[in-house]
């Protein structure tokens, strides 16, 4: 079984790859409220990485690699 860090570390690496590219993100916001959109992944950071979300306006959205990590936020290529 991996250690956290190394699992984390993993996430990063995957996300930093889709810098740029247009995803599907599937976004849990609690209380039995998901949102699935489109999106492009931005810019990545140490500890957050933002992301363009398409619709009527677009807007700019952070997450946390432990978002991705618990499950909170799922990634798809598109």
């Amino acid at each position: 079984m991996k250690r956290p860090a190394e699992k984390l570390s993993s996430v990063k690496e995957q996300i930093a790859a889709l810098k740029g590219v247009e995803v599907e993100m599937s976004i849990n916001r609690g209380r039995k409220k998901i949102d699935i959109v489109s999106a492009t992944v931005a810019d990545v950071y140490p500890s957050v990485f933002t992301v363009k979300i398409k619709g009527v306006k677009q807007t700019l959205q952070t997450f946390s690699y432990f978002d991705v990590l618990c499950g909170n936020v799922t990634i798809q290529n598109s």
